[in-house]
């Protein structure tokens, strides 16, 4: 198929796509596509398996805690257990990007992504822990390259240990995959680099994974622009005879790239379930949410055109999990839920919980300019979200809907005040102001439309719903290059904190 032609399809597919999700529920286009495994903004994830579960962890760029790890019995259904790290490790500053796992004995190790704090040079670290979700020790950098390297990917070769990783592309050479012999401990690099595969053309290449099979190394890699709007993501592969190459690259590809309701899928990693078949974790944009719900966690199954000897990609081989529907959260547990996370650059925030309410507050960075919010990852665009909220003096707190402390838009009480209020190019600014002489608890409202829009409500003594904003609130400026908005709690103020007796989100 032409170039042209197969453009000209791709819109005719998107257009058909935006108009089912006008016309039609979202759990009929569920049955026409794939489902996300692990819904909402889940990027570049990796997979390993315990014998018994299979756990996943994805990037988690500014947001903390780092890394959250999701589990399963079955590669369908899924559920968060963890996080790799409670708190960033000492010589981090930013940019919490591609975890990848490896097991070696009995110890899981995590090689990770990060901004150093001396130089912002994004360097490979290297973590610990008996188990796989959790526990996490750190041992530093591993890989220092240069002005960038990213996207570290281990490969046994008959117990010869090798990872491999991003190098270059900030500078004027060309992007490589390159790669070390790494010590059995997982922990050392041996000897000097040497190159994998090379982008002569500045196309971009990445995320990478490799397979061996029937002699060959067969290299897996994303090649395109990986994030925002303007995406162009897809999975290629090339192939050797020897790990060192030189390396043959499938005339065939991109192996991956958009399928029904999904597009820009790229870099995952591989796993084999107990009948011995193979997955491939990555990650994509749902055509209908976009950036808006982040690049989600897909899987594809792995099988082989043994004519040719080439790989290739198999989506919905099984039927699709159901799509989330939301949840509700009174509080009454023990501790915070695990999926709270927050800009750790911006704020520090302690969360606790006791007789059904949550207690937040914490300090805030010198520029920032909107406060605390903890929050959640959105699974679909259009969604309501509603929270219970005690005044508390001299602070507004409520619900916001948050891209970053230059970013957000939300409503909340404040000393007899209920506020709509926007936080853009840096300046918070209160849009509406309504008297509310009340002291009692007071319910919050937010629903985002599908234009990007949101529309504020409050209500008192479980009444009818009013209003705030009366005219919708375009939230286009929220989305980051690398993550997706999110919705959450709020508070503001010289000392914040808020007290807060529920919270639940809905999706259409």
């Amino acid at each position: 198929m032409s170039i042209r032609r197969k453009a000209k399809n791709d819109l005719c597919i998107t257009a058909f796509l935006c108009c089912c999700a006008l016309v039609f529920p979202m759990k009929l286009l569920a049955q026409h596509s794939s489902a996300p495994a692990i819904a909402g903004d889940f990027a570049d994830p990796t997979i390993i398996s315990d014998g018994k579960l299979y756990y996943a962890a994805g990037t988690s760029s500014e947001w903390a805690p780092h890394y959250p790890v999701f589990r399963s019995s079955d590669l369908q259904h899924w559920e968060q257990s963890g996080y790799i790290f409670d708190h960033a490790p000492e010589w981090t500053m930013s940019s919490f990007w591609a975890p990848e796992f490896f097991k070696t004995g009995s110890r899981y190790l995590v090689y990770y992504t990060a901004r150093r704090k001396s130089d912002s040079v994004s360097c490979i670290g290297v973590a610990s822990s008996a188990f796989p979700d959790h526990g996490y020790t750190d041992h530093g950098v591993i890989i220092d390259f240069g002005k960038e390297a990213i996207d570290a990917f281990v490969f046994d070769d008959d117990g010869q240990l090798f990872i491999s990783f991003k190098a270059y592309g900030l500078d004027k050479r060309p992007i490589e995959l390159l790669a070390y012999k790494l010590s059995s401990d997982g922990l050392h690099l041996e000897g000097d680099p040497f190159t994998l595969i090379r982008d002569e053309q500045r196309a971009g290449l990445e995320g990478q994974s490799m397979i061996k099979k029937d002699g060959y190394y067969y290299l897996f890699y994303s090649a395109g622009n990986c994030c925002g709007a303007s995406c162009s993501y897809n999975v290629q592969v090339a192939r050797a005879r020897n790990i060192k190459g030189p390396y043959e690259r499938h005339v065939g590809d991109p192996l991956l790239s958009e399928y029904i309701g999904w597009k820009c899928a790229g870099h995952g990693s591989f796993i084999n379930n107990t009948e011995g078949d193979t997955y491939y974790v990555h990650h994509a944009y749902s055509v209908i949410d976009g950036i808006y719900t982040g690049r989600q966690g897909m899987i594809a199954k792995l099988e082989w055109n043994q004519q040719a000897g080439w790989p290739l990609f198999k989506t919905n081989f099984k039927p699709s999990p159901a799509l989330p529907v939301g949840f509700a959260d009174d509080f009454s547990g023990k501790k915070p839920a695990l999926y709270w996370q927050w800009d750790w650059r911006h704020s520090t925030p302690h969360i606790s919980q006791a007789n059904g309410k949550l207690l937040l507050k914490g300090t805030v960075a010198p520029m920032n300019p909107t406060g605390i919010v903890i929050t959640i990852r959105p699974a679909q665009t259009t969604f309501s979200v509603t929270t219970e909220v005690t005044p508390v003096a001299h602070a507004l707190c409520g619900i916001a809907y948050y891209g970053d402390a230059s970013a957000a838009v939300g409503v909340g009480v404040s000393d007899g005040k209920v506020q709509c209020w926007m936080t853009k190019e840096n300046q918070f600014t209160v849009v509406k102001e309504i008297m509310y002489p009340g002291k009692d608890f007071i319910e919050f409202k937010m629903q985002v439309e599908p234009r990007h829009e949101v529309i504020f409500y409050y209500r008192v003594k479980r009444g009818e719903w009013n209003v705030v904003n009366e005219k919708a609130m375009s939230i286009d400026f929220l989305p980051q290059w690398d993550r997706s908005p999110r919705p959450g709690l709020h508070v503001k103020g010289d000392n914040p904190s808020g007290i807060f007796g529920s919270f639940s989100i809905s999706y259409k």
